[in-house]
Formats: structure tokens, C-alpha cells, sequence
């Protein structure tokens, strides 16, 4: 049954203290002006019965909303020519909705598509509004909570560190708050990007988002699949290794010579500046690994792990300090962003929130029993996340229609799938 979200209301919610002249205005870093202007989604499921004798959600989110801006003053601004946030207190945009279904169908299927239905507006309009939120009411009583913060001011840590702050407001535990630093345009200072297009790979049409669950049999058995010459890969490194040779197998049978086969890793850089950056450092603090796959053998398999490996060490405290100080990395994404338009390079790139503080958003109802985000505008994407036990992993893959039938088809791939996991929860409807 197709989901039917009404909208009941929708405002800007505004810090609860002004903000102070001398911080009006937010200088954007150099990393966070070559990120493209889309909104990274995050929804979260609660049921009814934890909402009893609670305040009534709609007025406690928005009043320690209000509260949390105060910290978090520059998502309450205005994004200004890929530079600044005008830090105007224009507020957060807001809204309460309705919603034609019940937990517990949304939890039997879990589609991410249908997640987009609880987004309020198009994720690829992150262009000036910093940050988003739907409160959507379910049928069955429980509550779907919604965000999208725009990846112009922050990375998906910074989305985290924001969530559970404002959480902990809710539920009046300010004193665990760390309070966030906001000077990453120090660190990477803003340049001229003229001749650099940050909508460069953003599609807003034709693509399809799945969820494929592996739990922890099937990451070991990979594991051991990819190891080699005694050096175990990482559950992550054994997963992007596993869908980026089935991606290949299904859809590129036969590759291209004329083509560039690469490979992106997001790589937090917090930990590895010199010294190392505290995780409520905000801002894009975030760059790519890059490995070109070797194929090897008459089956088509593509060696991965250990220039993946290889790739994410080089993003070391000389990387950073050539990001800080010089134009090659502004050169380099230049002339990839050209060869990406004219389609000369293939390019799949995979995000891990695994181990992230997904499901510790509590604003005094308990932890969402599922989170996750929605289909994004992007093809060739997979986001990792912890399942809510801990011991498995969901690949949240985005490929264009076509791409994806043929890849949901292959049968090693769906040998090493689990069946969606149903999260029992007394009280859902």
C-alpha cells in the first residue's frame, strides 16, 4: 500500500537566544564548498507505547530544538553563495504531518523508498537551508522523526553529534553535551573554486535505493573470503570488495577500456590531523579514498582489499597538510569532475556509519527501534550501517533502475543476503 503523508503544519523554529552579533557570520572551509548542496537524510522510527506520559512530542521537539540552536546557531542561518551560512536566526524549517500506516508495516518491509516520504522536502535542494525536520504521526500512534541537514555545513558526524545533542536537551541532560567547534575554515581555509561544479554527480531522477541485511556468519565467511597473505580485511573492506565485484559481474560484464574503474571511500579526517580533532569538531571533515580496481583471473575478479587498504592509509597527515596548503587537490577534482560529465569514469563510492551512535538518539522515548536514511540522489552509492543488534551490516545501495535489477538478481550475491530481520516490539500495531 503506497504511503500517504498529509502535511499539517509547517513553521521555522528559531533559537531560543539570539544570535550573537560577532558570530553572524560562518565562514564555510574549503571542504565544505567542493561538497554537493544535497541533504543527508536520516529517519527514525518510535512506538507508541514509549510515548506514553511524555510531553506532547510535537511541542518538546520544538522547544529543545529551539533550545539546541542556540549551540548549533549556524543551522539556523541561511547559506550564502557556496561561502557562508548567515548566521540570521531564520530558523530551521519544520514540519508536523500525518501519515496512512502503521509501525509495524513499516518495519516488515522496511523499504528505504518509502523513507523518502517522510522527508519534507527534495534532498538535492541543500543549496541555502542548512537543516530540516518532519515530525509525521502514524496511524498505529507512534512517531516518525525526520532530518536532513545539508552536506554544505557538515559531514555525517557532525549530523550525529547535532541529533544527539539536541536529544539530550530533550530529555534535560544538557551536561553530556560537548559543546561543538565551529572554526574547520581555520583548519582548511575556503579557496577559489572557480571551474568546479559540486552538483557534478547528483541525479534526481531513475534511481532506486535497496536495503541488503548481511549478518555476522555471512561478514566472517567474507572476511576470510578476502583474506590473503595472512592480513585480514576489515568487515567494511570485506563488503565493498563483495558488492563491487558483483556490481561488475551483473552490470559491466565486459569492461571498457576506454573507461576509468574507480573505487571512493569516505575517510573521516578527524583522527588522523595532526594532533587529532575531537568528534565534535563540526564541519565537512571528510575526504575520499580512491582505489582503481585490478582485474585479474579469467572469472573477472576484480583485487580490491589491499589497494583499498593502501588507498585509505595515503590519507595521512601529508594528505591533509597538501589539502591545507596547496590547489592539487582542487586541481585533481577539477579534471575527475570533467571526466565523470563526459562519462569516462565509473565510479561507485561507499560511506560506513557502522559504529556511529546511529540508534543512541533518545529524546525521552528510548532509542528508535529502526533508523536509517532514505533514497538519495546519487548513483553507485552504498552506505553502511550497523543493524540495531550490532552483529550484522545493511548495505543501503543506490543504483539507477537498471543497474539495480540486474544486480538484485545475481545469485551470489543473494546467497550471502539475510532476510530482512522483523524487529519485534510489544505495543506496535
Amino acid at each position: 500500500m503506497k504511503i500517504d503523508v498529509q502535511v499539517i503544519s509547517n513553521q521555522n523554529i528559531r533559537p531560543s537566544s539570539p544570535t550573537q552579533l560577532h558570530l553572524r557570520r560562518y565562514q564555510l572551509s574549503f571542504l565544505d564548498q567542493i561538497m554537493p548542496p544535497c541533504f543527508m537524510p536520516w529517519v527514525m522510527f518510535f512506538p507508541k507505547e514509549n510515548l506514553t506520559n511524555s510531553l506532547e512530542p510535537s511541542e518538546k521537539l520544538k522547544k529543545s530544538l529551539s533550545d539546541a540552536l542556540t549551540i548549533f546557531y549556524p543551522l539556523a542561518g541561511r547559506i550564502k553563495d557556496n561561502a557562508y551560512v548567515d548566521c540570521n536566526d531564520e530558523g530551521v524549517y519544520f514540519v508536523e504531518a500525518k501519515a496512512n500506516r502503521n509501525l509495524s508495516d513499516i518495519l516488515e518491509c522496511r523499504d528505504p523508498g518509502d523513507n523518502h516520504n517522510f522527508i519534507p522536502l527534495e534532498l538535492h535542494g541543500g543549496d541555502e537551508l542548512p537543516l530540516m525536520v518532519q515530525l509525521t504521526y502514524l496511524e498505529c500512534g507512534g512517531l516518525v522523526v525526520s532530518v536532513g541537514m545539508s552536506h554544505k555545513v557538515g559531514d555525517a558526524m557532525s549530523l550525529f553529534i547535532f541529533l544527539n545533542s539536541w536529544a539530550a536537551t530533550a530529555r534535560g541532560n544538557t551536561e553530556i553535551i560537548s559543546t561543538p567547534l565551529f572554526d574547520s575554515a581555520e583548519l582548511f581555509p575556503p579557496k577559489d573554486i572557480s571551474g568546479f561544479q559540486p552538483r557534478t554527480g547528483i541525479v534526481k531522477e531513475n534511481i532506486v535505493t535497496k536495503r541488503f541485511v548481511f549478518d555476522a556468519s555471512s561478514v566472517a565467511i567474507l572476511r576470510e573470503k578476502y583474506t590473503c597473505d595472512g592480513k585480514r580485511p576489515t568487515r567494511v573492506e570485506a563488503l565493498s570488495s563483495f558488492i563491487w565485484n558483483r556490481f561488475m559481474a551483473a552490470t559491466q560484464p565486459k569492461t571498457d577500456e576506454g573507461k576509468l574503474y574507480t573505487v571512493l571511500h569516505a575517510v573521516n579526517l578527524r583522527p588522523r590531523m595532526s594532533p587529532s580533532l575531537p568528534n565534535h569538531y563540526f564541519g565537512n571533515l571528510t575526504r575520499v579514498a580512491i582505489t582503481e580496481p585490478q582485474r585479474i583471473g579469467e572469472d573477472g575478479f576484480y583485487d580490491i582489499v589491499h589497494k583499498m587498504s593502501e588507498a585509505v592509509r595515503k590519507v595521512d597527515e601529508e594528505f591533509v597538510k597538501k589539502l591545507q596548503e596547496t590547489t592539487e587537490h582542487l586541481n585533481f577534482i577539477k579534471k575527475r569532475g570533467e571526466s565523470v560529465m563526459k562519462g569516462e569514469v565509473v565510479s561507485f563510492s561507499f560511506t560506513s556509519l557502522c559504529r556511529f551512535p546511529v540508534y543512541d538518539t533518545d529524546f525521552g522515548w528510548g532509542e528508535p527501534v529502526w533508523a536509517g536514511g532514505a533514497r538519495l540522489p546519487f548513483k553507485n552509492l552504498v552506505n553502511f550501517l550497523d543493524t540495531k543488534s550490532g552483529d550484522g551490516i545493511e548495505a543501503w545501495i543506490n543504483l539507477t533502475g537498471e543497474d539495480m535489477v540486474k544486480f538484485e538478481a545475481d545469485r551470489e550475491l543473494l546467497s550471502y543476503v539475510s532476510s530482512s530481520p522483523n524487529v519485534k516490539v510489544s505495543g506496535v500495531n
